[in-house]
């Protein structure tokens, strides 16, 4: 099972692959991530929501 955590705040904080990787998006993919933090409450979410959020550039 995966650590859950109140909102993205607390994942950068507390997990440094998470933070890393938030580091490595884009500044407009960042930006819409920013915008709903309390829907990112692991690793696996924060991936997801970016994937989501990236395929519309291919």
């Amino acid at each position: 099972m995966y650590k859950k955590y109140n909102d993205l705040g607390a994942l950068i904080r507390d997990d440094e692959d998470a933070m890393e990787y938030y580091w490595s998006l884009p500044d407009y993919v960042r930006s819409q991530i920013d915008q709903r933090p309390y829907n990112i409450n692991s690793f696996e979410s924060l991936q997801d929501y970016a994937e989501n959020l990236l395929r519309g550039d291919d």
